[in-house]
């Protein structure tokens, strides 16, 4: 894809319709890309070039694409716009499914019966990710056993794969590959830059002359930026340097008998015909090294050949052998390469998660290579190897990489240690950084900037783009880098000069100020913002590291511009106009026409040159930004985004599947299951198992007369089956109240037989056939309270264009203290709202889709099983007030359970809890509850009870409650005392807050005890318990500090220390709280 120095950025451009749009970031700048354009100098990415030699040279190319990676999308168009191979004839393109059993195609058309024996020679590929591999296993499996009877085979395979076990999402898996390759007994080629990618694809399919071959290379960020390469290799002569390589070895390799030797005189033959000096490994580094560092994987060896580089050029006596060549892994290559001066070899290994990383049975696969190697070597017998591993998650820059450098061979003095290493000379490389969200129109606007960047044939311009669709609804990071010359940088960047940022939410997201460069600019979108409310809009650390680094802050404002009000999405070109002013001032006169090519739209960016001055702003930091009137914690975010997603989040909402509509449509479901993919179950709802218990008591613990409705319930399990364990929580699955279901589907005007389908409460990936009176009374949260999005979505249902205006206004900046007030005051309900706004009236198919299912209330469980074997009982407090029109309002757990009555069927689930007994029967547990809070202590104390008239031995139980009045609110007084009669309970330390004129709370009862909190806290090492409201935490937690504060001098007392050591006592509490000593459980 060439570039003219012209008006024009090429042919293509004058094609463009109006506005910039990608394709796919697998595409060099996302942009579809003619075969016949790759030549020569041009700008592509790895995933193109990997592509356009498995086109060229394959007969058949078997595409493994998950959805969203397009790997396979350039060798698809080329097919569908009738592009012909090296051979003369169109490569064939199939698009399968990873699935079991991937493969077998490509087996069955190479041993077909009407298989073109002519095409014998004719190599093969496989396009894929390292998540297909799996899939592959078996049919590579067969096809290595038959190979000298089948077609070449290339499997170039983008080492990416998805994990749902780590925040990261997409990690570069090249230990799959690894494992296969040496289980089967297959070539593994690795590409250790873009720079390379084409060649040893190239070079990949020529080995594949000998044994089926995999070519791997990094999926995630390498093999998706677009680069400057200066001689790539067209079609004609990437066939005629196959085919000359081929005849090269043809006639020697008769004469060697093992692979080894025919690849080491295959790459002999492939460096005389493209004049390289490629080696199966590669040694970068000291001259005379001590340490050397084994890696394989496209950014490892990159970054860490840079590094090494770098070190060496100080004076560090350290190397960097890269692995190009794993399989066959030919040792004679490796011990040449390796130094005669090395001490210690260590092995960068991918293994599969963190939990082989710790496991010290595991080692890398690398490293056993490596490690056999340098053992049976006569001369090399005396250096230590060191496997050091590393998880598919990890993510490298030279920062890290130098971790590693010191690790295996460190510094000699503390002053020598460095923090970072800097392979970039930023002097001649402009590094510019955009963080936006996808769903702004401006999001492709860096991809535009960069392209008309590298119209200039003098520099070298590299765009890369990443997505993190877990943040946001959707965050893109778009990295460009200019350069004077070509450069290795695959990682993000980390000193940007100019960095543009596309809301202000992402600033609180991300620490976006740790990749900017001191004495840069940032520009900041705020629209509508003023000048004297900028201050607001930025957090103290924010401000203070803004005048720290000296970066010139720049606010874009698109709403000041008269076009972009007329038409948003204009502001794509505004941002692109903006960031030139800033960054590259002189491009705004000399390559308006260019950018205006790029775009197809001249007309609109004549229009912004001159709003240009109003929308972007400069403002000052004062100097008082660095001295905030209150102490300021370091900004503690994450400095990048996890790269979840090669493209933007799909908003696109499916029609829901709520399609039935009368009972007759529920029989056909019934009657024909596997046609309509029903299915006959109590309960569907995945991961939550439900159990059918009754209520056996019901008794309340406060006086008639007293505000507060505190009681106590007891479920008979009956043949349930429901079984819980101490400090458990019980899932009731609460009902709406009948009368009002019954009046809302009178006034609504529904049919309460009618059939529909719901999601389950349970799991709303599950639907479940109910009538509109069950779903309303089991499922439908309609006197929920009514989120914001539940406004956005009812106002789009209002015929009335005044009630859509006041819809749409609650939910604006403006209508922010209304929509507080509503749901805090008034205590709106979705029911509320479809009766104030009659002309928004969504189906009930609709209502489905737009109200959240209701949810199960827990609470902690207060009785022991060992106690009672045949119950479980609960602690409830009536939760009711009166909204400001006189309505009595509950909560709906507790109404619920309030209405029961004896005998009542209730559906309930157990969840697990952090309120776990020590697993010694002898350590002291300390217990505070405030209220309800004391749930679990009564199954702790019935627990403890049981245990000693096990016989077991029993700690310490300090019990610490806190109420209002002891008279009203002295819930299972009796209980206490007699369990503190009968030896139990050692402590009992009521605080009844209200019942003297100084209130006593909790925390003083508990100070007023310290000395026995010290002795079976700390002393016989007790777990402490807090649960109730969050309020009494911070000063329960001071009391607890004090405790070990105490404890600790008195230690030194007896020790004879003079002057105790320095103690921390909130850090004790963290490391009590790591130990599960300290256990919270409150709301």
């Amino acid at each position: 894809m060439h570039f003219q120095q012209t008006e024009s950025t090429g042919p293509a451009a004058d094609a463009q319709p109006k506005g910039f749009t990608q394709k796919s970031s697998s595409l060099p700048f996302g942009q579809d890309l003619p075969l016949e354009e790759i030549s020569g100098p041009t700008y592509l990415t790895a995933q193109a070039l990997v592509q356009q030699v498995a086109y060229t040279l394959s007969d058949k190319i078997f595409a493994y694409s998950a959805e969203g990676f397009d790997l396979d999308v350039a060798v698809k168009s080329w097919q569908e716009n009738g592009g012909k191979n090296a051979l003369g004839y169109q490569t064939g393109v199939q698009s399968l499914e990873t699935r079991n059993g991937a493969g077998s195609i490509a087996l069955g058309y190479m041993f077909s019966k009407d298989f073109d024996l002519k095409k014998r020679h004719i190599p093969h590929a496989i396009v894929a990710s390292s998540a297909t591999l799996h899939y592959l296993r078996t049919a590579l499996d067969q096809l290595a056993l038959l190979y000298s009877v089948a077609n070449p085979l290339t499997a170039h395979i983008a080492a990416v794969d998805y994990t749902a076990d780590s925040a990261i999402g997409l990690v570069s898996d090249y230990v799959t590959s690894l494992t296969i390759a040496e289980d089967l007994g297959l070539g593994l080629v690795c590409s250790p830059s873009v720079f390379e990618a084409q060649h040893m694809a190239l070079f990949a399919t020529l080995l594949s002359s000998i044994l089926p071959t995999i070519h791997t290379y990094d999926g995630i960020s390498v093999g998706r930026e677009t680069a400057r390469l200066v001689d790539t290799l067209d079609q004609s002569r990437l066939y005629n340097s196959y085919q000359a390589v081929l005849k090269a070895v043809s006639e020697v390799d008769k004469k060697h008998s093992d692979n080894a030797g025919r690849v080491v005189r295959l790459l002999q033959a492939f460096n005389d015909e493209l004049g390289e000096d490629y080696r199966l490994f590669d040694y970068y580094g000291h001259e005379e090294p001590e340490s050397v560092l084994v890696v394989f994987g496209t950014v490892e060896a990159s970054l860490a050949a840079q590094v090494s580089n770098a070190l060496a050029k100080d004076g560090d006596k350290v190397g960097v052998i890269n692995v190009r060549v794993y399989r066959p892994f030919v040792e004679e290559a490796f011990l040449e390469v390796l130094p005669k001066s090395t001490k210690i070899v260590a092995v960068l290994g991918q293994v599969k998660d963190e939990a082989a990383v710790f496991d010290a049975a595991e080692s890398s696969r690398l490293y056993s290579d490596v490690f056999a190697t340098i053992q049976f070597a006569f001369d090399h017998d005396d250096i230590e190897v060191n496997d050091i591993k590393y998880s598919r998650e990890q993510v490298w820059t030279p920062s890290n990489i130098l971790d590693v450098f010191q690790q295996i061979y460190g510094e000699k003095t503390q002053a020598e240690v460095r923090s970072y290493v800097d392979i970039l000379n930023t002097a001649d490389v402009k590094q510019y950084t955009f963080w936006e969200l996808d769903e702004s129109p401006a999001a492709d606007a860096p991809v535009v900037l960069g392209k008309l960047l590298s119209s200039d044939s003098a520099k070298n311009v590299f765009v890369r783009t990443g997505h993190d669709n877990l943040v946001r609804g959707g965050t893109v990071r778009t990295d460009i880098r200019n350069a004077d010359y070509t450069i290795e940088a695959p990682y993000s960047v980390e000193q940007a000069d100019v960095t543009f940022v596309g809301d202000e939410s992402l600033l609180k997201e991300f620490d976006i100020l740790n990749s900017v460069k001191a004495d840069s600019s940032m520009i900041v979108k705020l629209p509508g913002v003023k000048d004297e409310d900028i201050e607001k809009k930025l957090s103290p650390a924010l401000r203070k590291a803004l005048v720290g680094k000296d970066v010139e802050l720049f606010v874009f404002d698109p709403t000041l511009s008269e076009s972009v009000s007329q038409d948003p999405s204009l502001e794509a070109l505004l941002v692109q106009l903006a960031f030139l002013k800033i960054a590259r001032e002189d491009l705004l006169t000399s390559s308006l026409a260019k950018l205006a090519a790029i775009n197809g739209d001249r007309e609109g960016l004549e229009k912004l040159v001159g709003e240009l001055e109003t929308a972007l702003r400069e403002i000052e930091c004062p100097v008082a930004w660095s001295t905030p009137e209150e102490e300021v914690e370091p900004i503690q975010l994450p400095s990048d985004i996890n790269v979840n997603s090669f493209s933007a989040y799909d908003r696109t909402e499916s029609e829901p599947p709520t399609f039935l509509r009368d009972w007759k449509t529920a029989a056909k479901g019934f009657a024909f299951k596997e046609a309509y993919g029903s299915e006959a179950a109590l309960r569907p709802d995945l991961g939550i198992k439900t159990a059918i218990v009754r209520v056996k008591e019901r008794r309340r613990l406060t006086p008639p007369d007293y505000d507060r409705n505190i009681f106590h319930i007891e479920f008979d399990l009956g043949t349930s089956g429901l079984t819980y364990a101490i400090g458990e929580a019980l899932g009731i699955h609460a009902e709406n109240d009948a009368a009002e279901v019954e009046e809302f589907i009178k006034w609504y005007g529904l049919n309460p037989d009618e059939i529909v389908e719901v999601p389950s409460r349970d799991d709303p990936d599950v639907l479940v056939n109910r009538t509109v009176y069950q779903s309303l009374i089991q499922h439908i949260d309609i006197f929920g309270r009514p989120p914001k999005r539940f406004y956005e979505a009812l106002a789009e249902f209002a015929d009335d264009p005044d009630e859509k205006r006041k819809l749409l206004a609650v939910i604006s900046p403006e209508g922010a203290t209304e929509f507080k007030r509503r749901a805090e005051v008034d205590t709106i309900t979705f029911a509320d709202l479809l009766l104030e706004y009659p002309s928004a009236h969504p189906s009930f198919h609709d209502i489905v889709r737009i109200i959240n299912p209701m949810k199960r209330r827990e609470y902690s469980i207060a009785s022991s099983q060992h106690v009672t074997p045949n119950s479980v009982s609960l602690l409830i407090v009536t939760v009711n007030w009166v909204d400001p029109k006189g309505r009595d309002r509950f909560g709906q757990a507790t109404r619920y359970l309030n209405s029961l009555k004896i005998g009542s069927p209730v559906t309930v689930s157990v969840k697990p809890s952090v309120m776990k007994l020590p697993p010694k029967t002898t350590a002291p547990i300390i217990m505070a509850g405030l209220g309800t809070g004391l749930a679990p202590f009564r199954a702790f104390v019935q627990e403890r009870a049981y245990q000693k008239q096990q016989g077991h031995e029993i700690g310490e139980v300090l019990l610490y409650m806190g109420s209002r009045h002891q008279r009203e609110e002295y819930l299972y007084g009796e209980e206490w005392e007699a369990y503190q009669d009968a030896g139990i309970i050692t402590l009992l330390g009521r605080a009844f807050s209200r019942d003297q004129p100084q209130k006593i709370y909790i925390q003083d009862r508990m100070r007023q005890s310290l000395s026995d909190i010290r002795r079976a806290y700390l002393q016989k090492e007790g777990s402490f318990y807090l649960c109730g409201p969050t309020w009494p935490v911070p000063d329960v937690t001071e009391v607890l500090q004090e405790a070990v504060e105490v404890e600790h001098r008195a230690k030194s007392v007896r020790a004879g220390e003079e002057k105790p050591k320095k103690l921390d006592s909130r850090r004790e509490i963290e490391t009590l709280k790591d130990e599960g000593r300290y256990v919270l459980e409150v709301y």
